[in-house]
């Protein structure tokens, strides 16, 4: 999917207690549990265990995409079809239910309304900002105040400008920013950079990867060290795209992850034949599996629930590592575009079916407490 600009503590975190446990998995993780694909490759990431996000030991977390009051001014880009597109509390354990004080913290109150929905506190929250956006900021230090990772989607530049030493100084601010953060944090740069939308942008594969390894090289010399790096390309462009040019490596990608919507040409799709070849194609690599962008079209009426259910099934993969609903209709090119509007808000059955994915333990690797939801 896609994001379009809408207006476009120095220390290190210390986690909580179930946080600290998952942290503890330092490079490598063994793949666990599942009902889903089967045995999984030997699990490896570059991050550091601790300081930025890595995968549980078992199960894969829960996040979600709820888009911000306007009146917040907390996200400064949000998906949509024409341009491109949690935080471990320091100490205690995480409330039954959000706390009033969450719902009062900038961009949080539509957050905690859907978390109220599902019965449990999500694992991830997302959000969109542009590149020239001045991050972190609202939402975003709103997610990491408590606990919760921040998923941060940063929508891609001219990947030639880039190499060029352009954007240098902007990229610098940004890495010096996120560090003073001090809070582990997801990176998600350039998604669906695979897409012939992004093609004015990205222009090439290879020109992609110089650009992501400049990046991520300014990154480095900053000392930022709470980031986990994702990588995410459409789910689609494995299936006859060119997704797989698009890596830059497995030195440089700390997840790997695809947006896996079931696609408008199709009257009704399951998740796992939207995910079949990312899936086959992620097999070859000791990587954590994201789904950063998943949601069930309202077009598929009283069938919604079904859907979701049959997801939960192929998303429980031993080397799926994350989950990200897509609760927003801001994808949908007007109120008629049902196929492209994924929001789950008022529509019990689908709500109840979301909520049994995400108190699934295997979605719930911290054993957050859970409630009846509503």
């Amino acid at each position: 999917m896609k994001a379009r600009s809408r207006t476009a503590r120095a220390r290190l975190p210390i986690v909580g207690t179930a946080l600290l446990a998952t942290a503890a998995v330092v490079a490598t993780v063994a793949a666990g549990c599942g009902g889903g694909a089967g045995a999984a490759p030997k699990i490896t990431t570059t991050a550091r265990a601790g300081v930025a996000p890595v995968p549980p030991k078992e199960g894969a977390y829960f996040g979600a995409w709820v888009p911000p009051d306007d009146a917040d001014g907390s996200s400064s880009s949000t998906p949509s079809p024409e341009t491109p597109s949690g935080s471990p509390v320091a100490g205690g354990s995480p409330a039954a239910k959000p706390t009033g004080k969450d719902a009062e913290k900038p961009g949080m109150a539509p957050v905690v309304g859907f978390e109220r929905d599902l019965g449990r506190q999500l694992d991830i929250v997302q959000s969109y900002r542009s590149w020239t956006s001045e991050f972190p900021a609202g939402l975003d230090k709103s997610v990491t105040d408590g606990n919760r990772y921040l998923l941060l989607t940063w929508a891609e530049a001219d990947t030639r400008k880039i190499v060029q030493g352009e954007y240098d100084e902007l990229i610098q601010r940004r890495a010096r920013a996120v560090k003073a953060l001090g809070k582990p944090i997801f990176l998600r740069w350039a998604p669906d950079m695979d897409k012939a939308a992004h093609k004015k942008r990205v222009h090439s594969p290879e020109d992609f990867v110089a650009a992501w390894k400049h990046l991520r090289a300014i990154f480095t010399r900053e000392r930022v060290d709470n980031v986990a790096w994702v990588w995410c390309p459409s789910a689609r462009g494995f299936g006859g795209g060119d997704a797989g040019a698009f890596y830059p490596g497995d030195d440089q990608v700390d997840w790997i992850c695809a947006n896996a919507q079931p696609g408008t040409d199709y009257e009704y799709r399951d998740l796992s034949e939207a995910m079949k070849m990312f899936l086959q194609w992620a097999r070859d690599r000791e990587k954590p599996i994201m789904v950063a962008e998943f949601g069930v079209p309202k077009s598929y009426g009283e069938r919604r629930a079904e859907w979701l259910r049959e997801a939960s099934k192929t998303l429980q993969d031993p080397q799926v590592k994350a989950v990200v609903y897509f609760n927003s209709d801001e994808q949908a090119a007007g109120v008629r575009d049902r196929r492209r509007a994924y929001s789950v808000n008022g529509d019990k059955p689908t709500v109840s079916a979301l909520r049994e994915l995400a108190t699934t333990p295997y979605f719930n690797p911290r054993n957050l407490p859970v409630t009846s939801g509503g």
